[in-house]
């Protein structure tokens, strides 16, 4: 996956609604989306087209029809990739402040901390 092809498909807010509306209901056609959106019908095209190349959408024939449905894969690489890593420790600093927070509230002297420390 090259991950600068899908920053620079989530870079730009009409590709982001139109994610967010396949997320909301998936299986959309080019006409359903372009309804959603204050743009032309090609408009809307060269934007699903990029979202496509980051293979963030993907499409399906029915009949006449185009269908496109969400891919949540190459986000779901990026935030692995890129988000968690840093979210991690965070979430872990913030579960221990809170650890503290109520060993505190019910008179427990936190890990580390001298009684005399708490008061």
């Amino acid at each position: 996956m090259d991950e600068d092809v899908v920053f620079r498909a989530l870079a730009a807010p009409t590709r982001r609604k139109l994610l967010d509306e396949l997320h909301r209901q998936d299986g959309q056609t080019l006409s359903e989306l372009g309804s959603k959106l204050p743009m032309s019908r090609f408009g809307v095209m060269k934007h699903l087209g990029v979202l496509e190349e980051a293979n963030l959408v993907v499409t399906r024939r029915r009949g006449r029809e185009k269908l496109h449905f969400l891919n949540p894969v190459p986000i779901r690489l990026i935030h692995d990739r890129w988000v968690s890593k840093y979210a991690e420790p965070l979430a872990a600093t913030l579960s221990g402040i809170k650890k503290e927070l109520e060993e505190e509230e019910h008179g427990e002297v936190p890990r580390g901390r001298h009684r005399a420390a708490s008061r």
